[in-house]
């Protein structure tokens, strides 16, 4: 089997070799955009590269071969891929701008969320970011459920102003609900707590594409439904939030790894029960 390197969320230093074009100076600290899209076909076109069927994603396994990711003290990306690091930004938290950046785009499906009551399922790491976004963007209520005890008392810390251990509940009349748990049980809960004409995102990815999915009770409830995936633009504008101290989301850092404890680093980050986001440090 070929060699292959993971990581997607990689900042660092940047050292560009030579003057190919745009580049932010010489040991600059930047983060790279993990995706390059095609930028030629029509959803590239109309400003959807996130949907890019072509693109090519750091440390991903989606297309053969595989992309090779940031796992290594020194790798080389397109200088138009790297976004300069304000100087107050700690690398530590811009190791969480991509994942913000995820979270940051399913909040923006979801459509208005300010002053509305917003239901999370799911407080994985993405999950727990969506609730930093929420807060930042003026959620009235931030709901969110959970199987662990742990994930949501880092949701509190983070501005959720209820958690739920368990199936959240049935009455709760969300206005709008957001999956980050990609499992059936966790979509339907978000659909029976959702009011009538709500809006239902569906931002967590199941272990296999096809799921059995509660069509009549969001047909009866006309619920407005929406996918989420990946991100594009949002980068720079959760980098700056980041920078700004308006999206406060370092509960979700949970351990920190130097590269002499790799395996201990994967062994934590597999407990959803003990952690939230492992960092490993180069």
């Amino acid at each position: 089997m070929p060699r292959w390197c993971w990581g997607t969320r990689s900042p660092g230093t940047s050292s560009p070799p030579r003057p190919t074009g745009p580049v932010p100076p010489r040991a600059h600290r930047s983060r790279s955009t993990p995706a390059t899209p095609c930028e030629q076909c029509d959803l590239c076109r109309e400003g959807r590269q996130n949907l890019c069927p072509h693109t090519s994603y750091l440390g991903s396994a989606a297309r053969v071969p595989h992309t090779d990711g940031a796992f290594a003290e020194r790798y080389v990306v397109a200088a138009r891929r790297l976004l300069p690091l304000p100087g107050g930004l700690p690398v530590r938290t811009a190791a969480l701008a991509e994942p913000a950046s995820v979270a940051w785009h399913a909040v923006s499906r979801a459509g208005a969320v300010a002053g509305r009551r917003v239901l999370v399922v799911g407080a994985g790491p993405i999950g727990l970011l969506v609730v930093a976004v929420l807060r930042r963007a003026g959620a009235r209520e931030i709901v969110v459920s959970d199987l662990r005890e742990r994930p949501l008392s880092v949701a509190r810390e983070l501005g959720a102003t209820a958690t739920h251990l368990g199936a959240p509940p049935e009455d709760l009349k969300a206005e709008v609900a957001i999956d980050s748990s990609g499992a059936a049980a966790g979509v339907r809960s978000a659909v029976l707590a959702s009011r009538r004409g709500g809006h239902l995102v569906l931002l967590g990815l199941p272990p296999s594409p096809e799921q059995p999915f509660p069509t009549g009770l969001v047909a009866t409830r006309e619920l407005t439904v929406a996918g989420s995936f990946r991100f594009h633009a949002e980068l720079a504008d959760v980098v700056a939030a980041l920078a700004d101290g308006s999206l406060h989301v370092d509960p979700v850092l949970s351990h920190e790894f130097g590269l002499d404890e790799a395996e201990r680093a994967f062994a934590v980050a597999r407990d959803a029960a003990t952690s939230s986001k492992v960092l490993l440090r180069f």
